[in-house]
């Protein structure tokens, strides 16, 4: 797939959206009514090649600093008309539209899509005329607080691309909730499995109760069995490593009465705790099979995965790497908001800061869309060599601010030229300290 291809199905995508673009208003048949500088088109592919300089500056680069381009205060009257679901509907559709193309040479398991999934917030300054109290984190690690939204995410492993996102207020941050409905809603692919792989925030009966009854398979890390967790009491052994398969069957109302299947272990779920197959105070139940491996670490601690993947094709060797795998979505939220730019707003408005949010999202897809399809030439040195991704989320806002398909600039030949070397297995310890970063201001951007 060539760049000028990829760059057509973004448009292609941006097009589907605006054709019927009241469905995205804030006010439906009153926004978009009326011809503007900043048509949506152009609004979402703003947004999406927008950098982190000022809102004016950004304006300049993309009209190609022609004097009559709109001004900061049109841009913000056009983008309070448009809900941020519909740069997600865009980020969707082009997602789609790269189902198909060339897969990946090496998949963490072949046959199936790992999704992982895990959430990170983004923090902005507002004000309460801006953005409801459901945005605001108190005083803390800031003098006078700041909002935040959370966001959920998945992201598939072998092709490097968040294929859905969920975003929350970050007082009504649910990741339970949120895995949920992303499990439920993401299309899946024809002769393709696919493998939620999830930390301990992940794992719940519900979480995998939804997976089960989408027919895919789930990998969550859980609390050791030594710990207060949902592996506790459930008779298995307390020292070593083991891989056992258990069987429990959930009920929702305290009696002796509800029978329970030979060979399983019962187990309440109460009113405050949510499981959506079965409803609080009824005689039903819900049956689950599955797997719990504990596997030793090189530090001679241990640790427990939770999985439904068959032991004969994923012994817990292989689990073991596969889980490791999941690190690669914590890499990505590092490129996502320090390379792409998710924590350098333009707007105090919660709904604002989420339409960037989504634009960022889309163009990371992009960029990696672009990184996967430039073709390097084998060479005969001591380490593999890859795409600079830094350069290339550079180079991919230049060419997404030129509105034709047939551009001038060679971007293949450019990102051939941006490489750095792949070194594998390198490891380092995971900081200790508090990952907060204040909110950038308006005033502190580069010119």
């Amino acid at each position: 797939m060539t760049p000028q291809m990829i760059k057509q199905r973004f448009q292609s995508a941006v097009r589907k959206v605006t054709a019927h673009i009241q469905d995205f208003s804030v006010h439906p048949g009153k926004d978009f009514s009326r011809i503007r500088k900043l048509p949506p088109d152009s609004l979402i592919r703003f947004l999406v090649a927008e950098g982190a300089s000022s809102t004016r500056v950004e304006l300049l680069d993309f009209f190609g600093f022609d004097p009559d381009a709109p001004t900061s205060s049109a841009f913000r009257q056009q983008r309070a008309k448009l809900r941020p679901e519909a740069i997600k509907e865009v980020l969707d559709t082009f997602n789609a539209s790269l189902i198909g193309m060339d897969q990946p040479l090496r998949r963490a398991a072949p046959g199936y899509r790992c999704l992982a999934v895990d959430g990170s917030s983004a923090s902005f300054y507002s004000a309460p005329q801006f953005s409801p109290d459901s945005y605001f984190v108190s005083q803390g690690h800031s003098a006078k607080g700041f909002y935040s939204v959370h966001v959920n995410a998945l992201f598939d492993i072998d092709t490097h691309l968040y294929m859905d996102a969920l975003l929350q207020p970050v007082h009504e941050k649910d990741e339970f909730r949120a895995f949920c409905i992303m499990v439920d809603r993401i299309p899946l692919i024809p002769g393709i499995r696919d493998i939620y792989i999830g930390d301990r925030g992940y794992c719940s009966y519900n979480d995998m109760a939804h997976v089960i009854e989408k027919g895919q398979y789930f990998l969550f890390r859980s609390k050791d069995v030594l710990s207060k967790g949902i592996l506790k009491n459930l008779g298995l052994p307390t020292d070593g490593a083991f891989d056992r398969t258990v069987t429990i069957t959930l009920k929702r109302r305290q009696s002796k009465k509800i029978p329970i299947p030979p060979g399983s272990q019962p187990r309440f779920i109460g009113a405050d705790i949510s499981f959506d197959y079965v409803q609080y105070g009824s005689d039903d139940t819900y049956t689950m099979t599955f797997r719990v491996v504990r596997i030793q670490l090189p530090s001679g601690a241990y640790e427990c995965l939770v999985t439904n993947l068959p032991l004969e094709e994923f012994p817990p060797e292989r689990l073991a790497e596969l889980y490791f795998s999941r690190w690669k979505i914590a890499c990505a939220y590092r490129d996502l908001k320090y390379t792409i730019g998710m924590t350098s707003f333009h707007s105090c408005k919660a709904m604002h800061v989420e339409q960037e949010v989504y634009a960022r999202l889309l163009l990371y897809n992009i960029t990696e869309a672009l990184v996967q399809s430039t073709v390097l030439e084998a060479r005969n040195t001591k380490h593999e060599y890859q795409v600079n991704f830094t350069r290339a989320a550079h180079i991919c806002r230049v060419f997404l601010r030129s509105p034709s398909e047939e551009d001038r600039i060679d971007i293949a030949a450019l990102l051939r030229r941006e490489l750095v070397p792949i070194r594998r297995n390198r490891k380092y310890s995971r900081l200790q300290t508090a990952h907060f970063r204040k909110p950038k201001y308006f005033i502190y951007r580069a010119a």
